[in-house]
């Protein structure tokens, strides 16, 4: 991935939040070293499955390839806590139509962690109901980790919901890829799952969460891209 503004690129990024350091990994994933801590957002689990019980026929894979993609960013930092930040399924009927080797792979991915799993607003019928502990919230260290942004600005927060993706131009042409966007002061991740979609971060929906701007950190396929707001094109 090339472009012609200027960007900083490395395999990881570091995003400060609040005064808190974190590393936005190119899966999608934020890693909070200070608390050994891995989040992960809009995992979406039995998406395909859902709109296969609605006529429209996706490959029906997406959750093996999710939890793939989540197994391998766990041996990459080996966490001792996971944060699932809401909408980790399509919906409430997700765990009848799960396949067992998919139900056992989650369960053995939990074993050994603390692993919390934050209601969204697909999955919030489920809470409860999963291994692992469950919340609407959680607050620790000046930082707020929570499904949907709050409507005013809100220092800490660490949310999902929205599926950010950044447009920027590359080769004399436009390039569209899952984000992250931050201020320091709040951050959006992009949607974890292999079958959702994304809101170009120059969605007003997503740029009134950042009436001072913000940078979108944008994931290659090898490296991590930083752009600030205005090299970030509409759709």
């Amino acid at each position: 991935m090339t472009t012609a503004v200027q960007a900083r690129v490395t395999v990881e990024t570091i995003i400060g939040v609040a005064g808190q350091a974190l590393i936005a990994d190119r899966s999608g994933a934020l890693w909070w070293d200070e608390a050994q801590t891995l989040v992960v957002s809009d995992l979406h689990l039995e998406k395909g499955s859902s709109f296969a019980a609605r006529g429209v026929l996706l490959p029906p894979y997406d959750t093996a390839a999710t939890l793939a993609m989540l197994d391998q960013a766990l041996r990459r930092y080996r966490p001792r806590r996971v944060i699932a930040l809401g909408d980790s399924f399509h919906d409430a009927g997700a765990l009848g139509r799960i396949a067992e080797s998919d139900r056992v792979a989650l369960i053995a991915m939990q074993r050994g962690l603390s692993w919390i799993w934050i209601e969204g607003n697909h999955d919030e019928a489920l809470s409860g109901i999963l291994p692992g502990e469950h919340a609407a919230r959680i607050e620790e260290a000046g930082l707020t980790f929570i499904h949907e942004p709050g409507a005013k600005p809100a220092a800490g927060e660490i949310a999902g919901h929205f599926h950010p993706c950044a447009k920027v131009r590359g080769r004399g042409r436009g390039i569209r890829r899952r984000a992250f966007a931050g201020d320091g002061s709040r951050l959006v991740m992009p949607a974890f799952g292999a079958y959702t979609g994304g809101l170009n971060v120059r969605h007003a929906a997503i740029e009134a969460l950042f009436p001072r701007g913000f940078s979108a950190f944008v994931l290659g396929d090898e490296r991590i891209y930083t752009f600030p707001q205005a090299h970030c094109l509409p759709d």
